[in-house]
């Protein structure tokens, strides 16, 4: 039986989670928790993962506890969709609400930003292509993996530089989002191969898409989707947990970037830039591309093989943090 120490701690967590979840806390960031809660929560019995150091492809010091426990934040595991009308019928969705779309063997569908800022993760399937959408609100990353058919993907509660850890559920590795790699457990070193995801405002999508289906507000989880929960957080620029790359002012650390890898060398393409010029030739590394950013904000990247890139959406201090040596254009 837990002592009573632990069944306080137990209800402190309880109350921070509920907080978070009502938007009385904009994050559950325990670096400004008293600091006999922090100790309470410490001792706290819950389900952890293995770091073992010989089974990581980082220095476990960077993980950072983003919240008390995983799953804390709930991904979607099975998702409901509605149509366009229906979600517009419903209040769930307006024109001017960020989404996050694909197109897919003649199924298109909208997942909106308004609940992925709950959520983070939908583990999905398309067409019979089992998938996983993620989005990391505290760096912009909007991003579609393939999904290995055997297993979903849950929130760890762990970040590294700010960004979104994700766990698999059959061997519990740990996976950063961006750059899809296993950066802890059995299966370290594995990449996700990415799926396209476009980022784009409802009122573009379903002008391009008007049969697309829409991530219905129906998740099984209890959340005020009309509320963004991080107040001023894309615009100002202050970050909530360290992040290597904020020291870099190369431009506004919330601006957000594409960016890209060719033949180990990396990249990032200011948004903003890319959408004055809509249509950009250059060679990076050797390579010829071909960049087109459209005036919905949809960017696809062409080889000179006419293979594509798909670009990793995210913040700018995001993307420098995890590559300090990339490239910006222009």
């Amino acid at each position: 039986m837990m002592n009573k120490v632990l069944w306080v701690g137990l209800v402190v967590v309880i109350i921070y989670i509920v907080a978070w979840q009502t938007g009385w806390l904009s994050r559950l960031n325990l670096s400004v928790a008293p600091k006999g809660v922090k100790e309470v929560i410490k001792k706290l019995p819950r389900q952890e993962f293995n770091l073992n150091q010989s089974k990581a492809k980082i220095d476990l010091n960077k993980l950072r506890q983003g919240c008390p426990v995983k799953d804390c934040i709930p991904a979607i595991d099975n998702p409901k969709f509605i149509s366009a009308s229906e979600a517009e019928r419903l209040k769930q969705i307006e024109d001017g609400d960020v989404v996050f779309a694909i197109s897919h063997k003649g199924v298109n569908r909208a997942y909106p930003q308004r609940i992925l800022n709950w959520h983070e993760i939908v583990n999905d399937s398309v067409a019979g292509n089992p998938i996983i959408i993620t989005f990391c609100p505290l760096c912009g990353t909007a991003i579609g993996f393939e999904r290995p058919a055997d297993t979903t993907f849950g929130v760890s509660g762990k970040l590294v530089n700010s960004n979104l850890v994700m766990y698999d559920r059959k061997t519990q590795t740990l996976w950063q989002q961006l750059g899809g790699e296993a950066i802890v457990g059995e299966l370290v070193g594995q990449k996700l191969t990415p799926f396209p995801l476009d980022t784009l405002l409802w009122k573009d999508w379903k002008s391009l898409h008007p049969d697309t289906q829409v991530l219905s507000q129906e998740t099984g989880s209890s959340r005020d989707y009309s509320r963004y929960p991080y107040g001023n957080y894309e615009q100002d620029r202050s970050v909530y947990f360290p992040a290597e790359g904020t020291k870099d002012d190369r431009l506004h650390p919330k601006q957000i970037v594409w960016g890209i890898e060719v033949k180990g060398k990396f990249k990032a393409y200011d948004d903003k830039k890319l959408a004055e010029v809509g249509n950009l030739a250059e060679t990076f590394n050797g390579v010829k591309l071909n960049i087109v950013r459209n005036k919905e904000g949809q960017v696809r990247i062409t080889k000179e093989d006419s293979s594509q890139i798909i670009p990793d959406r995210a913040m700018w201090f995001a993307w420098v943090s995890f590559h300090p040596e990339t490239e910006l254009y222009p």
